[in-house]
């Protein structure tokens, strides 16, 4: 499976040092049934731990997961920052999804050239 990262969540991870193979764990766990919670149209919520810490006290991030093909890390954040993402940033989120899965591979590659998206490697 193709794990890739939206700009801005790349930002955001770097910023908060979370590493590529945290991300690519978040996925395999996803992949095992092991998640928050699903949030429709292909959107789960992945706790991340902090380094040295539980997942508990850790980051919530948005992955949108179209099975076996592909995953996007969409958005990260703090549990002490905030609770949730609200319904008006769900629909987002599931419309970016939708956009995302529906891409050829070459969109993709383009995507990567433009600096949209960056593919997370082990």
């Amino acid at each position: 499976m193709k794990v890739y990262k939206y700009r801005t969540f790349r930002q955001w991870a770097k910023s908060e040092r979370i590493d590529e193979n945290q991300l690519r764990c978040a996925i395999d766990e996803i992949e095992l049934g092991l998640f928050e919670a699903k949030l429709g149209g292909g959107l789960y919520k992945k706790r991340i731990a902090r380094k040295g810490q539980g997942k508990r006290d850790g980051y919530r991030t948005i992955i949108a997961l179209k099975t076996n093909e592909r995953a996007f890390f969409m958005y990260g954040f703090a549990k002490n920052e905030r609770d949730n993402i609200d319904i008006r940033e769900l629909i987002v989120y599931r419309k970016l999804a939708r956009h995302y899965f529906d891409l050829t591979d070459t969109q993709l590659n383009q995507l990567i050239e433009n600096g949209e998206l960056f593919e997370v490697t082990r």
